[in-house]
């Protein structure tokens, strides 16, 4: 299927999606399912890099975060000087802007490392982001940042309706640009790097370059699923906006779903993020990274290339027994009969 027809049918399940949330009736649908939602944006980002390109990056907190400080850093802005109030999809874009070109310049300083060593770079950059933020009092500080958000949005209804289509369209558009990258001439870039980069490098593909454009890409999608996060949530802090969660859950969807395809961190990010969703009501919050862990030993020991990986090896397992082993039997011709013995003086006729 052709880029442009997925997109299309890609927004009418979006459509249907939003349409069954609206008929359930209750707006709590619409804070979870924003949730999920915003994973689907963070594990299918994380899943360039990651899963691409073999780049474990544990730095996903930054990436959101810089989203979500931007919008904080504008709304401080315009509320200083009476400014008019900028659409959402804007402060989308300008997220998206930032964490690019962090991103960008991580990968510039970073990825000359390879394996452990740039995981802990990336996990260094969330922590020099974070301790940055803390004193910086312009958008908060160490004591957070409160966001007034309207109460309703026209044509749509309460603005958390608003919020949660403007993460539907952004899951559909990150989903899109990941199928696309995997089925390009750039998709195949990152899979010889992810195969063997020493040996890329020796076929003449321009490993750093691939690279860049990887974790510049996914730094965006990450800044872009930050930028609504303010209007969502309120009350804004460093602690909650760098909280491990997002590291965890960025990595844990997709090795769950399946690294090697756009579908992984979706199945991925819908199980695990409906899981922690229904724990959260009927349990508590505190138990979503155990659910988390459990899952992930469980399928690293079961499914270590995820759901997909899974599916795909019963399904070539199937097709080998139907061709090979079970049905040879009755595919076979038949044995020839064995010829009548013939006369002889031993034994006449």
């Amino acid at each position: 299927m052709r880029t442009l027809p997925f997109f299309l049918i890609s927004l009418v399940v979006g459509a249907a999606v939003f349409g069954a949330a609206v008929g359930i009736g209750n707006e709590y649908a619409f804070f979870a399912g924003y949730v999920v939602l915003q994973y689907i944006v963070l594990s299918t980002a994380w899943n360039i890099l990651g899963g691409y390109c073999g780049y474990v990056n544990f730095g996903t907190a930054a990436f959101f975060a810089m989203g979500a400080y931007s919008t904080v850093a504008i709304y401080k802005f315009i509320a200083d000087h009476d400014l008019y109030r900028m659409p959402m999809p804007v402060l989308v874009l300008i997220g998206g802007a930032v964490s690019a070109v962090v991103g960008f310049g991580m990968g510039y300083l970073t990825l000359r490392l390879r394996g452990a060593f740039f995981a802990i770079a990336t996990l260094a950059l969330a922590v020099v982001l974070q301790t940055l933020v803390v004193n910086w009092d312009y958008v908060g500080g160490s004591r957070g940042a409160y966001i007034i958000r309207p109460e309703t949005f026209p044509l749509i209804g309460s603005y958390i309706r608003y919020l949660f289509l403007i993460m539907l369209l952004l899951a559909i558009a990150a989903l899109t640009i990941a199928r696309l990258i995997e089925r390009s001439r750039l998709g195949f870039g990152f899979a010889t790097i992810r195969d063997d980069e020493l040996a890329a490098e020796a076929s003449g593909v321009p490993t750093l370059r691939l690279k860049l454009i990887a974790t510049t890409i996914s730094g965006a999608l990450m800044g872009m699923a930050g930028a609504p996060y303010p209007y969502y949530i309120g009350y804004l802090q460093p602690d909650s906006t760098f909280g491990l969660d997002y590291a965890v859950n960025s990595i844990a969807m997709p090795l769950i779903g399946g690294t090697t395809s756009w579908l992984g961190p979706l199945i991925g990010a819908v199980l695990l993020g409906s899981l922690q969703q229904l724990a959260t009501v009927t349990i508590s919050s505190a138990v979503n990274l155990l659910i988390v862990g459990c899952l992930l030993v469980a399928f690293v020991i079961i499914a270590p290339n995820g759901i997909i990986g899974l599916v795909h090896k019963y399904i070539q397992r199937k097709d080998d027994d139907f061709i090979g082993r079970r049905h040879v039997g009755l595919d076979a011709p038949a044995a020839p009969p064995e010829p009548a013995p013939s006369a002889t003086p031993d034994n006449p006729p």
